[in-house]
């Protein structure tokens, strides 16, 4: 990277850091509050789902199954067997893994659309067995009284506790993902995206890295789910419908599958644009499908990848007349 993009790059990443930082202390509105908590927690399930189809190419409807997984493995633990929400949350997450190998394993010859019908399938499984298993789920009546984390004698309860605590979450998805996708692991996943079938004759097992995908997604979607459980302190079924996986993965599609910032500006456009427009509320679905089809008609990359490939053109426009003045000077 030039020096001085470096040092503009490193300005900018501490006015970010300073300003999320201070968000608790700007916005006194304890409303408001859950919304930029819960735009957190949207933005890490939107960052896992798009491990699953950005990246390794396989399409995903059923997100909300891995997120429901999570929420109600952490809130039985601590209600139930009474651990603490720091044993519960990774058992949350490992919990979800699990059932993303369960699903990617007799997945992996199903390609496109065929996928996706199986993951709203095991969606809406994961959902109806919450809702019918009542002596572990309680059905429709959901759990309630889920206790709060605590550290030490310190208990966390307040928004501004919360807020830090799904940013330290966000954080560490990002970064974890951002490692995998430059690792030998993200680079095989591209190939499978781009071409399945040449990815396995260069040697690429396709199987694995694909049911990898799908774990370490539901692995991240599992801990939105248990953060989820404890800051609501209260899970149901209903909390998980199939439009919840249609929402997450709406938002790394409009924002950009396949990008860092594309995922995170997906869930602040979905998620609080009608809170925003309270007005226009139950028409959500009305404009989050109309959003989607227009960005797919006019750029198919999403929002950051078509503002992406605005930024190369215009590299490359300018680069070529120096290029050029440099031949004709030495020609000359």
């Amino acid at each position: 990277m030039n020096r001085k993009y470096s040092h503009l790059y490193w300005v900018l990443a501490a006015a970010v850091a300073a300003m999320l930082l201070a968000v608790p202390y700007l916005v006194t509105d304890p409303y408001v509050m859950h919304i930029v908590i819960m735009t957190g927690v949207y933005m890490m399930l939107a960052a896992s789902v798009d491990i699953i189809y950005g990246y390794a190419g396989q399409l995903n409807l059923g997100q909300a199954a891995f997120y429901a997984i999570g929420a109600y493995t952490a809130a039985l633990l601590m209600l139930r067997l009474h651990v603490s929400y720091w044993v519960a949350m990774p058992a949350a997450g490992i919990a979800a893994a699990a059932f993303g190998i369960l699903l990617g394993v007799p997945t992996l010859r199903l390609r496109g659309l065929y996928l996706g019908i199986a993951t709203m399938g095991f969606s809406e499984i994961v959902r109806l067995t919450l809702l019918t298993w009542q002596k572990l789920t309680r059905g429709p009546m959901g759990l309630p009284g889920i206790p709060s984390p605590t550290i030490g004698s310190f208990s966390i309860e307040t928004k501004t506790a919360y807020y830090y605590l799904i940013l330290a979450y966000l954080v560490i998805t990002i970064f974890c993902v951002r490692r995998l996708v430059n690792s030998r692991v993200g680079k095989a996943w591209v190939a499978i995206r781009e071409d399945e079938i040449a990815a396995s004759a260069m040697g690429i097992d396709t199987a694995r890295f694909k049911v990898m995908a799908f774990s370490l997604g539901a692995f991240f979607a599992g801990i939105a789910g248990s953060f989820f459980a404890v800051y609501i302190s209260f899970i149901s079924p209903d909390s998980f419908k199939m439009m919840e996986s249609y929402l997450i993965f709406a938002m790394p599609a409009i924002g950009g599958m396949g990008t860092t910032a594309g995922p995170l500006l997906g869930a602040l456009i979905i998620y609080v644009l009608p809170e925003v427009t309270r007005a226009f509320a139950e028409y959500r679905m009305l404009w989050v499908g109309a959003l989607l089809a227009l960005v797919m008609i006019v750029n198919p990359k999403g929002i950051v990848g078509g503002l992406g490939s605005v930024v190369e053109r215009y590299r490359h426009r300018n680069a070529a007349p120096e290029k050029g003045g440099d031949a004709g000077y030495a020609s000359s």
